[in-house]
C-alpha cells in the first residue's frame, strides 16, 4: 500500500478551543504549570497519586518529564520546536512508536487565545499499537486519542476561566 493511501487512513487529530486569557499567559500556563492543570489521571504513566510534578525543559531537545515520588521518571516526549509564545512541537512518546504534538497558541482579541493541536505520525504505527488501549479504551482505532485530547484540552481551558 501506498504511503499516501496508508496517511489517509490514519488522518492527524486535530483539536482547538478557545481560552480566556491572553498568548503569553496561555503560552506560560500550558507549558510552565503542566501539573496544575493536567488531568493526571488517567492521563500520565503514574496517576496523580505518584506524580510529584510534570515539567517540561523549554528548549529544542529539552523533555517532558512526569517525576515521581519516589524520584523515578517518565519522559513523554522531546522538543523539536520551541517558539514561545507561539507554539512548540514534540514527541509523543507514550504510544511507543513516536508520534508528534503540535500546539499552537494564537491571539485573538478581547484577551483570548485560540489553542488548535494537531496529533500526526500515526502512519508510523503498527495495527496493534494503534488498536492499543492508552489512558482510554480504545487506542487511536477507537477514538481514545480524540476523546483524550478534548478533555486534557477542557481541563486546560477551565483551569484558565
Amino acid at each position: 500500500m501506498n504511503a499516501k493511501v496508508l496517511a489517509f487512513q490514519r488522518p492527524p487529530i486535530r483539536q482547538t478551543t478557545t481560552v480566556a486569557a491572553d498568548q503569553i499567559h496561555t503560552f506560560e500556563t500550558f507549558t510552565g504549570r503542566l501539573a496544575e492543570w493536567w488531568p493526571l489521571d488517567p492521563f500520565s504513566f503514574g496517576g496523580s497519586a505518584r506524580i510529584a510534578s510534570v515539567k517540561l525543559e523549554p528548549r529544542v531537545g529539552g523533555e517532558v518529564i512526569e517525576q515521581w515520588h519516589d524520584g523515578s521518571t517518565r519522559s513523554w516526549g522531546t522538543l523539536l520546536v520551541w517558539d514561545p509564545p507561539a507554539g512548540f512541537s514534540m514527541t509523543w512518546t507514550i504510544t511507543g512508536t513516536p508520534t508528534e504534538v503540535e500546539m499552537r497558541f494564537l491571539p485573538l482579541e478581547d484577551r483570548l487565545t485560540r489553542v488548535d493541536l494537531e496529533h500526526r505520525g500515526w502512519e508510523r504505527l503498527e495495527t496493534q499499537e494503534l488498536d492499543a488501549t492508552c489512558a482510554l479504551p480504545g487506542g487511536y482505532t477507537g477514538g481514545a486519542f480524540n476523546r483524550g485530547w478534548s478533555s486534557i484540552l477542557n481541563a486546560f481551558k477551565e483551569h484558565l476561566k
